[in-house]
């Protein structure tokens, strides 16, 4: 039982959660990353190279025999390669745009000035004016 309950403070720990929110929505961002890089980026690149396809770009080391079925083909598929060297380029982008606007953000707050303290409610002035008497006045 002692386990048990160790694992679920471990689990509720606030850290544990963020981490578990930012891989899953790091997750659905490198889906995004790979639909732009794939279908946005890569084809208008492959257009201006010749029409080049980077996903079929491969060297062939065993070819694929005609006469089987099953599927032997040896290749270094190295444009996929480049595709993912593209996502990361764009990832890397994304990250460091998203960290320069934090510390910009961060950086205009601690430029700010801090506000004036506000102004003493009636009830704390006239409390301020009590204290003041009772110690201007002379003890007995």
């Amino acid at each position: 039982m002692k386990l048990a309950a160790e694992f679920r403070e471990f689990i509720a720990r606030g850290n544990v959660i963020d981490l578990a929110v930012g891989v899953i929505i790091g997750a659905a961002f490198g889906k995004i990353v790979t639909s732009l890089v794939e279908q946005v980026v890569m084809p208008p690149i492959g257009l201006l190279l010749g029409r080049v396809d980077f996903s079929n770009l491969k060297w062939v080391l065993a070819p694929e025999n005609p006469v089987t079925d099953a599927v032997e083909e040896v290749a270094i598929q190295y444009g996929a390669f480049i595709n993912t060297l593209i996502q990361f380029a764009i990832v890397a982008f994304v990250v460091f745009l998203l960290v320069k606007a934090i510390n910009k953000l961060r950086r205009e707050q601690a430029a700010a000035p801090d506000a004036a303290p506000a102004a003493p409610t009636p009830t704390e002035a006239l409390l301020a004016e009590i204290r003041d008497e009772l110690r201007a006045r002379p003890r007995v």
